[in-house]
């Protein structure tokens, strides 16, 4: 059975309801990135911290897949799928895609701020006073910004592995992430869907210029027929 390997980022849950990553203006959803997704802005006003994320949550929570994440799941009829995805939320598992992998961690997860391994499964509001079992402050199972990327080896390994490679919804220009694609075996066909691609057809790069809900079940049913 060949493998395929999908990298996915804010485009292909954007058309679910969940904001991009970062508005025009370099801002994320009205906040300086910094103040919301680094160490030093969790030093600085934790309270801050803990309400922008709090806020994501309660939305991923009122949001459902859509046709992108679905199609996805179709293609494990034939294929070996494995997903590595550059966003937060749960939307490629509630589809009902069995091999997840997040690089930037997950929002409905929350971890110990001294033992980084402890990590629990969360839906409500996070506050100052949640503690772990050794009683330190939770804060967000997020790769912040100056905080290495644990599951970058494995998704390396990954993507070493493809047989087809399906990009989707990513402008391919934020590292490490954007690097992934340089992994795959040299012949390894190559379906790019954003509406906005970033680089250049050639015979190994197929670009499908369309949103992820339009893209992603047409060239499933291309793979599905192939197979």
């Amino acid at each position: 059975m060949k493998t395929i390997v999908v990298l996915t980022g804010a485009g292909i849950s954007a058309e679910s309801g969940i904001k991009t990553f970062r508005d025009a203006d370099g801002l994320w959803e009205g906040h300086d990135v910094m103040e919301v997704a680094s160490p030093q802005g969790w030093q600085k006003n934790p309270n801050l911290v803990l309400d922008f994320y709090n806020q994501r949550r309660r939305q991923l929570l009122s949001v459902k897949p859509n046709k992108a994440h679905q199609a996805l799941v179709d293609l494990e009829e034939k294929y070996k799928v494995e997903i590595i995805t550059q966003n937060v939320d749960d939307l490629h598992e509630r589809a009902g895609s069995s091999r997840v992998t997040h690089l930037h961690g997950e929002l409905l997860k929350v971890r110990s701020t001294t033992h980084p391994e402890d990590i629990q499964e969360w839906k409500k509001d996070l506050v100052l006073g949640d503690l772990c079992k050794n009683n330190a402050q939770l804060r967000p199972h997020i790769v912040w910004f100056g905080e290495g990327v644990p599951e970058m080896e494995k998704a390396m390994q990954i993507v070493e592995k493809a047989d087809i490679l399906l990009i989707i919804g990513t402008s391919l220009v934020v590292y490490p992430a954007a690097g992934l694609m340089n992994y795959a075996p040299e012949n390894t066909p190559v379906y790019l869907i954003d509406p906005n691609p970033t680089i250049e057809e050639t015979e190994k790069i197929h670009i499908i210029a369309d949103n992820a809900t339009i893209g992603v079940p047409q060239v499933v049913n291309k793979l599905l027929t192939n197979a």
